[in-house]
């Protein structure tokens, strides 16, 4: 039971994490990567300064304890010279004090030495600890300024992907339908067509019908009619008729009859 639970909101999480991924917006995305990477390269400075600063600091005891291991050692020979000179003078007394006193330095002399000497190997440590620190901090400030480098790239990139897709939608609604309510170009040609193709259709039909064959013989009537009242009004004034045309097809009968008279003998 337990097992199946934990494998249902593994599975849960994971889901959560694709729905999140599909709807998080990469260019905030992206700022939060930099704003992360920024923030890691200033932890990374602050503790490079506390190496540095703690290298600066054993510096600085190590160069106090090297000048008090000079003074302790001029004392020291100052102490063992005055002791030699009391013994010479025969004042037991002071020379025996001159040498106690040269043998508290001597012993304050040994301290400082192994003071100086440690200080020595914890300064050597802090230096080189503080020179792998300054790398890294330059090493990474070389990363961060390729991140804000990438970061512009990416920003470019997204804005002419958004752009890019844009102009897909807008390309592939020309090849779509562009609604319920509203027809299409190619739907409202065909329904023109249609309606051109069928107004033809009729107009051919009715030229073919026996009341179109009357209007035409009715129109032949009117207009002989017409041409007999031209004739009156004309022999009314005086005016001879125009002569027919001769038509295309009588002319060259009346050619062929000329030369048939012409070819019988008298």
């Amino acid at each position: 039971m337990f097992k199946a639970l934990r494998r249902a909101w593994r599975y849960l999480g994971t889901a959560l994490g694709m729905k999140f991924e599909e709807a998080a917006d990469p260019k905030v995305q992206l700022e939060q990567a930099i704003q992360e990477a920024q923030e890691q390269h200033r932890r990374l400075t602050e503790q490079a300064a506390n190496v540095i600063a703690n290298q600066k600091q054993t510096e600085m005891r190590l160069s106090r304890a090297m000048e008090e291991l000079e003074k302790v050692n001029a004392s020291a020979r100052q102490a063992v010279l005055m002791a030699d000179e009391a013994t010479k003078k025969g004042d037991t007394a002071k020379a025996s004090e001159y040498t106690t006193a040269a043998e508290a330095f001597a012993n304050r002399l040994i301290a400082s030495e192994k003071e100086v000497e440690g200080l020595k190997t914890l300064s050597l440590q802090t230096t080189q600890a503080s020179d792998q620190a300054k790398a890294a901090v330059t090493q990474n400030s070389a990363a961060l300024q390729r991140k804000l480098s990438e970061r512009q790239k990416l920003m470019s990139q997204l804005d002419q992907a958004k752009m890019q897709e844009q102009m897909n939608k807008a390309m592939a609604t020309l090849s779509e339908t562009v609604g319920q309510d509203v027809p299409t170009l190619e739907e409202v040609r065909d329904k023109i067509e249609r309606r051109y193709a069928k107004a033809l259709g009729t107009s051919e039909l009715q030229g073919q019908t026996v009341e179109s064959r009357m209007l035409e013989v009715e129109q032949a009537s009117l207009d002989t009619e017409a041409q007999e009242r031209l004739s009156q009004i004309r022999t009314q004034l005086g005016i001879a008729a125009p002569a027919a045309p001769e038509s295309v097809e009588s002319a060259p009968q009346a050619q062929a009859g000329e030369t048939g008279s012409t070819a019988t003998p008298s």
